[in-house]
């Protein structure tokens, strides 16, 4: 791995931390293991991307731009390789985020609909595109729990808290494009997806989100971003650096 890369990684690292409430030397450098070149840090240091002291190590302002830039070039890449090509997105999001002109990444996220999340949930850092379109998206995108009973709706995308949920949903094809049918409420929600009847818990059915005409959306309330998802972000965060 040459040095710009390596210290590109070294960013994403401190990116991590952040988002996971951790910004401790000693994580730091037990994350980087024997990889870490101390004359890196040095030169991130001065260039004003990182702060470092005896005991803690952040991402600067400008470190924290420069890293945003990566982060949702690679969250964005996920989404696209997931959604589009249904394939594994983890290797080939490392390399994408690395190559990718900003123009490239902003026209990927307007083709997907300015997704917020990763497939694993993980926050998607906005660009110009969506503050832009923020107003259109927000008219469009609801949770299936909006949905009235007869409703017909296209899956924009599905937030999966964990590995084996998302692969329980794309194995019954409730994935992004596909179009679903809400059947019932209460006491579960059941929508037709493909011919095939669906049972889903509400917490299972707000985190699918499908496309709504705007006059549609006018009577939705947003649903907030609540605790509980934010809670699985800092885990998640941890257990991926940890290699859980």
């Amino acid at each position: 791995m040459n040095e710009k890369r390596m210290k590109e990684e070294y960013l994403e690292t401190l990116w991590y931390m952040d988002e996971s409430k951790e910004n401790s030397l000693e994580y730091f450098n037990r994350e980087a293991g024997e990889e870490l070149q101390p004359k890196l840090l040095d030169q991130l240091k001065e260039d004003e991307m990182i702060s470092v002291d005896a005991d803690t190590i952040s991402l600067t302002e400008k470190g924290r731009d420069f890293t945003r830039r990566l982060i949702r070039s690679h969250r964005l890449a996920e989404r696209l390789v997931h959604d589009v090509l249904g394939a594994e997105f983890e290797a080939g999001a490392c390399e994408f985020e690395h190559i990718v002109n900003p123009d490239l990444v902003d026209s990927i996220c307007t083709l997907l609909g300015h997704p917020r999340e990763c497939p694993h949930g993980m926050p998607i850092p906005r660009g110009k595109c969506c503050i832009e379109h923020a107003q259109i998206v927000e008219s469009s995108v609801i949770p299936l729990d909006q949905l009235e009973v007869g409703e017909t709706a296209r899956i924009a995308y599905v937030y999966a808290p964990n590995d084996q949920q998302l692969h329980r949903l794309e194995n019954l094809l409730v994935r992004p494009g596909m179009t679903v049918k809400l059947h019932q409420r209460y006491p579960s929600f059941v929508i037709e997806c493909e011919n095939s009847h669906i049972a889903l818990d509400e917490r299972v059915a707000a985190d699918i989100h499908v496309w709504v005409s705007a006059e549609r959306h006018q009577a939705a309330v947003p649903r907030p971003y609540g605790r509980r998802r934010r809670r699985h972000e800092l885990r998640h965060n941890l257990r991926r650096r940890q290699g859980g």
